[in-house]
């Protein structure tokens, strides 16, 4: 539970409520929050280790001759539904034209 010295004092029209020191998280909310905090922290290192591994693997394809800027537009056109990647493809196609870019 938060308690929170004058909450109605604090809040003004949708604000959120500003704590101070004399606030307490207590019980079910402290042990909460700190389950949070920790599974948050444990996913941060977890991603920059995999940060780290996609990186190595960049590396690696820079160091076979790759274009790692290319390579990564690869990876995200992946990521998109083909249909949609072929609309946004179509649309770039008739947008470059018209400002005779092809």
């Amino acid at each position: 539970m938060i308690n929170n010295r004058d909450d109605d004092d604090d809040l003004l029209d949708g604000d959120s409520p500003k704590f101070t020191s004399d606030d307490v998280i207590s019980g079910a909310a402290q042990t909460r929050l700190r389950t949070i905090v920790e599974r948050i922290e444990r996913l941060e290192d977890d991603k920059a280790g995999i940060m780290g591994d996609i990186k190595e693997v960049y590396d690696e394809a820079r160091g076979e001759g790759f274009d790692c800027k290319i390579v990564r537009k690869v990876v995200s056109l992946r990521k998109k539904d083909k249909i949609k990647r072929e609309e946004e493809e179509a649309i770039l196609g008739l947008y470059l034209t018209a400002l005779g870019e092809r």
